[in-house]
């Protein structure tokens, strides 16, 4: 993937780095059809490159950063994938965001969106997957975490520390923390699978 050659096409290299690892754990859970709604989408380009892995789903990015959506457009228009719908305006910290979200999903998924958001946005997040998913409808949450209350690593340490320096409101969650709150909106976490980078994939469901 290249950033060059259009002006509205962010290149986000994390994208770029994690895209395959993440596509390998999705081939796993992803349903075999349906709709596949992204928070954050950010630059686009994971649900290009998942449009273009998963011909038999329609991925449906959103972002409440109008030049996350100008940028998801962009690479849209780039990639030439026809199973990928027009970015929507998601503010997941907006009060029952879900009921403006479109067609009912059959799995959503937020990727490095928990870290660098207020813990608002990740209630938010669980309480539209509740309300959005039908049973055993899968909540896809990638990104660095801690798990019972501690970092795994130092560099992850450095990471939490300069994210709550921009901004007090950000941080490296905890794994349990996240479970706990996915537990009041009706959804059981599955799995968590160790990625590169001191990063992990959390598998959601919904009972």
């Amino acid at each position: 993937m290249s950033g060059q050659g259009e002006p509205d096409r962010q290149d986000a290299p994390a994208a770029r780095r994690n895209v395959a690892p993440i596509g390998d754990v999705l081939q796993g859970c992803l349903p075999a059809s349906g709709l596949v709604l992204e928070i954050a989408s950010g630059s686009g380009q994971h649900a290009c490159a998942f449009g273009t892995r998963f011909p038999a789903l329609t991925f449906q990015p959103s972002d409440p950063d109008a030049r996350s959506r100008a940028s998801i457009s962009a690479w849209i228009a780039e990639s030439g994938t026809s199973n990928v719908a027009a970015p929507l305006d998601i503010d997941v910290m907006a009060p029952r965001w879900w009921m403006n979200a479109g067609e009912r999903p059959a799995a959503m998924m937020a990727i490095n969106m928990i870290h660098i958001s207020p813990w608002q946005a990740s209630e938010g997040l669980m309480a539209g997957a509740g309300s959005l998913l039908a049973p055993e409808g899968l909540l896809y949450v990638y990104g660095p975490f801690r798990r019972g209350g501690r970092h795994i690593s130092q560099s992850n340490i450095e990471f939490d520390e300069s994210l709550r320096a921009r901004n007090a409101n950000w941080g490296v969650r905890d794994i349990e923390d996240l479970d706990r709150l996915a537990a009041s909106r009706a959804l059981r976490l599955d799995e968590v699978i160790a990625m590169p980078a001191n990063n992990f994939s959390l598998i959601f469901r919904r009972k």
